[in-house]
């Protein structure tokens, strides 16, 4: 492989990163308070969404914010198709000097629902800021992007830096598998013009160390698996051992899809072959984050009774690369919520007549979504135990993304930017979650380099409860993204 010749940056790194941290310390963060608490809810887990206004009202106030910043010719519009969640579509002309194709930045507004299990004195919509870190739903996954976008744009400008022309698009039903995206990608992609490079800023990082760059991201089918025995609850001491229990038979009816004891997914239709470029760059990563892949979550096993850290935990494995895999290559199935369960404080001896449980299969990144949906419906569903009546309906079957071969230029840049923000090269690595979005830009635009980023490291626990922003890190990818849109 021949050496790449690094290049000569036209932008002053110290400059950019101290008008970019600024901006966040004097506005941005103060936006992204008032985001959090507007419990804007992605569409699947709102369905008066419309009615409530919250999503309106979270399209409103980061409008309004574009609207302020003193880039020369930008244009912003809320781009509402019938029937559609709408989207923040803004166009940043080039600033003289600067040539080469458009670069587009991809963000979104809407969020996870509110799960339990805050801290006292935190939760989803009450904005907390301790020991740098902005708790609340949503700024990290991914409110922050548009307000990053803008910055990077404008700390560029007012270094006089010469920038292609920049557009965005900012969703509002990301978190419901973007259903809404491939009309807005048909309607708006004329007006993107010929798109060079796509920034989305709503993936993760392996630590807060260095720029990570996403390199794949897994699929997802998500749906409610129903078991239904009887017609009504009755008592458990006439019909134990007479009738089966529907969770039992859910119990059964997982196992065509997993090994309840090792969580490893079975079938092969639910499988696909790694590419060697990506277990090696497995390898890489393993090598830089080592145990911190697996110590880095909220294990209850992790201390003793007097509170002493220890490590009781045992996650799947505690080979890194098989950890790293495991979560960007191999399917996974988890229940997520579940319904015909009567609270613990509320529960009598009484045998269900129902079971339903919400499951999330996330895919490996090549395997069609689809496809994969119609797999899981006829396992679930062929011939139910004890002549049950099952149904498993799929809400969304999203395919995942393995990235096009990254260009020089861009790995040039990437590293350039991440030397000069971390002193540390870049680093790749797949990521486990689903951006729909990826897929569907990718194949719209099948030319364009595509770089994935984002501020979701260690215990910021996106969809989780006590979700948090690194502000630091935050302020470090904004100046990664301005460097790279310099670069383009």
């Amino acid at each position: 492989m021949t050496a790449r010749q690094p290049l000569t940056p036209p932008y002053n790194a110290a400059q950019l990163q101290g008008r970019i941290a600024r901006q966040w310390d004097e506005d941005i963060v103060r936006q992204l308070v008032d985001y959090v608490r507007i419990p804007a809810k992605s569409p699947h887990f709102d369905a008066r969404w419309r009615e409530a206004g919250h999503i309106e009202a979270a399209v409103r106030l980061a409008r309004d914010w574009v609207l302020r910043q003193p880039l020369a010719g930008l244009e912003i519009e809320v781009v509402r198709l019938e029937g559609r969640t709408p989207v923040i579509f803004f166009d940043v002309p080039a600033t003289p000097g600067a040539g080469g194709e458009t670069v587009l930045l991809y963000g979104h507004l809407d969020k996870q629902p509110e799960m339990t299990g805050w801290r006292e004195g935190f939760g989803p919509w009450t904005p907390v800021i301790e020991e740098g870190r902005l708790y609340g739903r949503g700024g990290a996954d991914d409110g922050y992007a548009v307000f990053a976008a803008l910055s990077a744009m404008l700390a560029l400008d007012l270094q006089g830096v010469p920038r292609p022309r920049c557009v965005g698009l900012i969703e509002t039903c990301e978190e419901s598998g973007s259903y809404d995206l491939p009309a807005y990608l048909e309607a708006l992609a004329p007006r993107m013009g010929s798109v060079g490079l796509v920034i989305a800023l709503d993936s993760g990082a392996g630590n807060y160390d260095q720029l990570w760059v996403t390199t794949s991201l897994r699929g997802l089918v998500n749906g409610t698996l129903s078991v239904s025995i009887l017609t009504e609850g009755v008592h458990s001491g006439d019909a134990g051992g007479v009738v089966p229990s529907s969770f039992r038979i859910a119990r059964q009816l997982l196992d065509r899809l997993d090994d309840s004891r090792t969580g490893v997914v079975k079938p092969g239709e639910f499988a696909c072959a790694i590419p060697a470029e990506r277990a090696e760059q497995a390898r890489q990563a393993a090598q830089i984050l080592g145990e911190t892949l697996w110590q880095r979550f909220p294990w209850a096993s992790c201390c003793d009774n007097a509170g002493t850290a220890r490590l009781f935990a045992q996650p799947t494995s505690k080979d890194p690369v098989e950890l790293i895999l495991n979560r960007t290559w191999r399917a996974a199935l988890a229940v997520t919520g579940a319904d015909g369960l009567p609270a613990i404080e509320s529960a009598g001896n009484v045998q269900r007549a129902r079971t339903a449980l919400k499951l999330s299969m996330r895919l490996p990144p090549t395997l069609d979504g689809e496809s994969a949906a119609r797999a899981m419906k006829a396992m679930l569903e062929r011939e139910p135990p004890y002549s049950a009546v099952v149904r498993f309906d799929y809400d969304s079957a999203a395919t995942g993304w393995n990235a096009p071969s990254t260009a020089p230029w861009l790995c040039d840049a990437l590293d350039q930017a991440s030397q000069a923000l971390f002193g540390k090269p870049a680093a790749y690595m797949g990521e486990g979650g689903t951006i729909p979005f990826m897929g569907m830009l990718g194949a719209k635009f099948p030319e364009a380099q595509i770089l994935v980023t984002g501020v979701l490291g260690p215990r910021s626990n996106a969809h989780g409860p006590n979700e948090f922003l690194d502000l630091a890190y935050a302020k470090k990818v904004t100046a990664a993204t301005a460097m790279v849109i310099a670069a383009s």
